[in-house]
């Protein structure tokens, strides 16, 4: 009787085995461009010690990186990324999402003139990857691809109000919560009441907790399984929601245009979301 090998089984279907070391060599490369886009430019050796990963290993893949042009080395010898990986990064303006988001953005900034914001999570940051900026002059600054403790931003904390607490248990149980502002939460007990007030509220607020002097709100956009797909987010000086009633308009608002923004992408999978 014949017998197939194992490599023979694996072309039955067309799809040749990929080997174990292929493997870490393609999980290694996006690791490293994933630091680079979150780090900028960086030697060879600190990129090797971020990723815990043997300096020759890095050199090498550094190298097919750089001859690819998905990296580029400066002349201090610093890396960073290149125009391929740039390119990927421009054709985020045409996702389905944002495209939508730029729509409910100019109605907020029309009534409000404050900056808002698309952000989804990334692991256990809540990253933006949309924002439309306001025309007043004293604004909070940040940039599309900057990333915040999903555990600590109104973002961040709007969409994990969605995920079952076994995932959030497993993002940060036994690890200390300090928010970039310094203000330590008394572990996951306290961030299970908070999200449960989000749940609640269905919005999510946050007074001085990434940035001092920042009010950022954010509610969830939803598809039509009712996962969430990402947040829709403002960050406003907090002088100018003082006033009550200006913070009330803001957040009815939000959660006017955020169902709205939900409706439209209602039928995009959810790429971003956890399971249990």
């Amino acid at each position: 009787m014949t017998t197939l090998s194992d490599s023979a089984r694996d072309g039955r279907r067309g799809e040749p085995s990929v080997s174990r070391s292929t493997s870490a060599g393609v999980n290694a490369a996006l690791r490293i461009l994933d630091l680079l886009a979150h780090r900028g430019p960086m030697q060879l050796s600190e990129i090797a010690r971020e990723l815990s990963v043997a300096k020759s290993t890095i050199h090498r893949i550094a190298a097919v990186l750089h001859e690819r042009a998905w990296v580029i080395r400066d002349s201090e010898g610093r890396y960073e990324l290149g125009i391929r990986a740039l390119r990927l990064g421009s054709a985020a303006g045409q996702l389905p999402i944002v495209t939508a988001f730029r729509s409910v953005a100019a109605e907020f900034l029309d009534e409000h003139d404050e900056t808002v914001a698309l952000a989804v999570l990334d692991g256990s940051e809540s990253l933006y990857i949309a924002m439309e900026e306001t025309s007043q002059p004293v604004r909070y600054v940040t940039h599309i691809g900057s990333k915040t403790p999903a555990f600590a931003s109104a973002s961040g904390r709007v969409v994990l109000a969605t995920y079952p607490a076994a995932i959030v248990e497993s993002l940060w149980a036994g690890r200390p919560l300090v928010t970039p502002t310094g203000r330590r939460l008394n572990g996951t007990t306290e961030l299970h009441r908070i999200l449960d007030e989000v749940r609640a509220q269905g919005h999510a607020e946050n007074d001085g907790e990434t940035a001092h002097g920042l009010y950022a709100a954010s509610v969830p956009i939803v598809n039509d399984s009712q996962t969430a797909l990402a947040a829709f987010t403002t960050l406003i000086p907090a002088s100018r929601v003082s006033e009550p009633e200006r913070r009330q308009a803001i957040l009815a608002s939000l959660h006017e245009l955020g169902s709205r923004f939900s409706e439209l992408v209602s039928w995009l999978p959810s790429y971003s979301a956890r399971r249990p």
